[in-house]
């Protein structure tokens, strides 16, 4: 079962999913965050990745004296978990109501609403 995270470590899990490389560094990580404009403190790092750690989403190989980071969940699991989450509880479960409220409350762009079209009738094929 895929835990929530808290926004912090989101913010870290989506620089090492972005990460094209298979292990990613701290440095990485440090330079992400303050490209991103969210500057971390090293032992608040530190810190941040052992939660990750601990709740399954990183595991960390030391090499010499610098850690590397591997994901062992997708951020396609961690959307699709977080995303049934949030139907089951905002909408009990009901898809319909979601899609009919992106629609209808114009929350969609005009391409956006055409693209999910498309897929909602190619999924009927």
């Amino acid at each position: 079962m895929v835990q929530q995270i808290s926004d912090a470590e989101l913010e870290i899990m989506k620089i090492v999913w972005g990460n094209p490389e298979k292990v990613t560094l701290f440095s990485y990580i440090m330079d992400g965050l303050s490209a991103r404009g969210k500057p971390c403190q090293k032992n608040t790092l530190i810190v941040i990745l052992s939660r990750l750690i601990n709740k399954g989403f990183l595991s960390a190989k030391k090499i010499g004296r610098h850690n590397e980071y591997t994901t062992l969940v997708s951020e396609a699991e961690y959307q699709t978990v977080q995303t049934k989450n949030f139907l089951d509880k905002i909408y009990e479960g009901n898809a319909k109501g979601l899609v009919s409220n992106l629609i209808l409350g114009d929350l969609l762009t005009d391409e956006e609403y055409e693209d999910l079209k498309k897929m909602l009738e190619k999924g009927k094929e």
